[in-house]
């Protein structure tokens, strides 16, 4: 039978690693979410894992693509789920990301195959990243929430307990799983404006790696972002003044953004030293024991 985990290395030299993960499509408002992902390795780490597309996409729906190759090849690309290393030397962990697409079906087996690559690459923690749309002003800093399904966790860090009942999309299938397997995790998600999904947002890209950095204690590169936020924010702003319509809605917007109560992550000043003494805690009573 086809092994639908395939391994390419097996992540023994990782240091305390964190899997940080995000999926195309319902988390993902304007692909901010995996974007974060993607900006952390840069593009470039080794794929240490894959999960194999063929069992979890209507490709009907899903549709892959042909392209040429430097040699003038043809080569089908297919959805890709890859766990790749971002090691962090002198940082208090090594990542593995997941800038995955969300599958069409089979969830429950996909996340099975997400927990067993945490379990084998022994994971500490999982941190879930994500954008929705809400009815947020493009002009004020996107709102970052966090929550965690583990009690213990979110009391730790001044969390939220998720209290949310309703459709899901896959990373509320993970986050589940993972509270069930007993592996610590984290949800973070940011607000994007709701009448810019359709193009990529930098600021709610930036906005989540910041509040990631303030958890782990390890450097995101968020600040490589301000040029280009800058430009995004300056290309709308030109489009709101020209049309007096949507400058009155979005000033609208920004009344309601500056009297609403803020769900931010608290502002403990040494978050990431909070987590650390959490997941001594969980190793002590044998929550390090996540290999198999």
């Amino acid at each position: 039978m086809r092994d639908e985990l395939i391994w390419s290395d097996d992540g023994e030299t990782l240091h305390r690693p964190v899997l940080v993960a995000a999926f195309s499509g319902w988390f993902d408002a304007a692909g901010a979410a995996t974007a974060a992902v993607r900006h952390l390795g840069g593009g470039r780490g080794p794929v240490v894992g894959s999960i194999d597309p063929d069992g979890f996409f209507d490709f009907s729906q899903r549709r892959p693509t042909v392209e040429l190759d430097t040699d003038d090849q043809r080569v089908v690309k297919w959805p890709q789920n890859d766990f790749r290393v971002a090691a962090r030397p002198g940082g208090a962990h090594d990542l593995v990301l997941l800038a995955g697409e969300e599958p069409n079906i089979r969830w429950a087996t996909f996340v099975g195959l997400v927990l067993d690559a945490c379990r084998r690459l022994r994971c500490e923690l999982v941190v879930t990243v994500g954008t929705v749309a809400d009815a947020h002003p493009h002009t004020r800093p996107p709102l970052v929430v966090g929550s965690s399904t583990d009690r213990a966790l979110a009391r730790r860090l001044g969390l939220n307990h998720p209290t949310y009942q309703g459709i899901t999309g896959v990373v509320g299938v993970l986050q589940t799983a993972l509270e069930m397997a007993g592996i610590p995790a984290i949800s973070l998600r940011a607000a994007v404006p709701y009448y810019l999904v359709g193009s990529p947002n930098p600021k709610a890209t930036m906005a989540l790696l910041a509040d990631l950095e303030r958890v782990l204690g390890t450097p995101t590169g968020h600040r490589l972002l301000r040029d280009e936020v800058a430009s995004w924010e300056a290309r709308h702003e030109e489009a709101v003044e020209a049309d007096a319509d949507a400058r009155a809605y979005v000033r609208r917007l920004e009344q309601t953004y500056d009297h609403r109560l803020s769900t931010e992550l608290p502002d403990e000043t040494d978050l990431a030293a909070e987590l650390e003494a959490f997941l001594r805690e969980h190793g002590e009573e044998g929550g390090e024991g996540q290999a198999d």
